[in-house]
């Protein structure tokens, strides 16, 4: 047989590296000679660095970039086996984990970090680059990536505006003479699972500006900072970013991308399997394995099992989903393609006990259900 083993991550427990190594040592103990195919997958947020680098045999480097307040922090970004694709998860840089509760202030955080790490990408003469959306601390419209890479956001007197989402309404030229040739020919993807505009009441500020600290005075401020931006954007370049689905996204940063590299967004998991050249992968297979932490009602809108789940129906390919807990709305799955999905969990035990236990009930669960499928297979002869 041939059989595919592609979970995400289990977080907090396991990478999708090891969780895929563990299943097919579950599986091997029933079918120790079938042909094993193991892609570790994430959907663009969390995790999705290591692994696409654990999937084609790339590599982690590690730079220090200017964080969210300002000051240094040590982020990584990957190479992908090809040597021409880097990935980019822009929490790594411009995260709110990286904000004590105390200092979030999307007034001033900045994306500049991101900006970065792409410009380090490029100088390692990538072709293309993937960047993560999501888990940012961050409100400034990607203006703070954007200088990083020499654009240069000007007042009326021509002196450049401070970092920060609350600097914007001094904003009143851009100009873009800056930016090298070799990052303008970067071929630059977004992984976007919101499709929240710029602006407004469904907007980046209102939105997600309370998580990051903003008040209810701070979140209108912020919004109305962003039409500003949006506004000089328009009517000085000729770029309408504000209304496209997800320039909302990690505080606006999606329209940033648009406006100043030409990105293109799109869902995490789609941009992720297109990249492993997924169906190709799964071609006359037997049975896809994949699996996360947790699988509910949600899993269905752009997560890593709804996603390989899709590919697989489309060849007619039967999946199994794993899962640490199995919550509320999980059977929403089927209509997606996944044939069955099943807990890992031994009983009831706590959060603590669940996560020391994952990698002996994966492996547990695995083997049984490797026995049931085989047990399956005898009956149909």
């Amino acid at each position: 047989m041939k059989i595919i083993i592609a979970p995400d991550s289990f977080k907090e427990s396991m990478t999708s590296k090891e969780a895929a190594d563990i299943i097919e040592k579950g599986f091997r103990a029933i079918f120790p000679d079938s042909d094993y195919t193991k892609i570790p997958v994430a959907d663009g947020g969390e995790g999705t660095v290591q692994s696409l680098v654990d999937a084609t045999g790339g590599r982690i480097i590690e730079k220090t970039v200017t964080g969210p307040l300002g000051t240094p922090v040590s982020a990584i970004y990957g190479l992908l086996g090809d040597g021409r694709t880097a990935v980019i998860e822009m929490a790594e840089a411009s995260g709110l984990h990286l904000v004590p509760r105390h200092l979030r202030n999307p007034l001033k955080t900045t994306t500049r970090g991101t900006g970065e790490l792409i410009a380090d990408a490029v100088s390692h003469g990538v072709t293309e680059i993937i960047i993560g959306l999501g888990g940012s601390a961050t409100n400034d419209g990607g203006t703070g990536m954007a200088s990083a890479l020499g654009v240069r956001f000007l007042n009326d007197d021509g002196q450049e505006i401070a970092d920060g989402g609350g600097s914007l309404h001094h904003l009143a030229s851009i100009d873009t003479s800056g930016i090298s040739p070799d990052i303008q020919r970067i071929k630059v993807r977004a992984a976007c699972d919101v499709e929240n505009p710029l602006t407004g009441e469904n907007g980046a500020s209102f939105v997600f500006g309370p998580q990051k600290g903003a008040s209810e005075e701070t979140k209108l401020l912020l919004d109305q900072n962003l039409q500003h931006f949006a506004s000089v954007l328009k009517h000085r370049l000729g770029i309408e970013a504000d209304k496209v689905k997800g320039a909302g996204a990690a505080g606006g940063l999606g329209a940033g991308l648009i406006a100043f590299l030409h990105a293109e967004l799109k869902s995490g998991i789609e941009i992720i399997l297109d990249t492993l050249s997924f169906s190709d992968q799964i071609r006359g297979a037997d049975l896809v394995i994949t699996g996360e932490g947790q699988i509910d009602g949600q899993t269905v809108f752009g997560k890593t099992p709804a996603g390989i789940a899709k590919c697989a129906a489309a060849q007619g390919i039967p999946v199994i989903a794993l899962a640490g807990s199995l919550g509320k709305g999980f059977e929403n799955v089927y209509s997606e393609g996944i044939t069955a999905a099943f807990s890992i969990a031994s009983g009831a035990v706590s959060l603590e006990e669940a996560l020391a236990s994952g990698r002996f009930n994966l492996e547990s669960t695995a083997r049984n259900i490797a026995a049931l499928y085989r047990t399956a297979k005898k009956a149909r002869l």
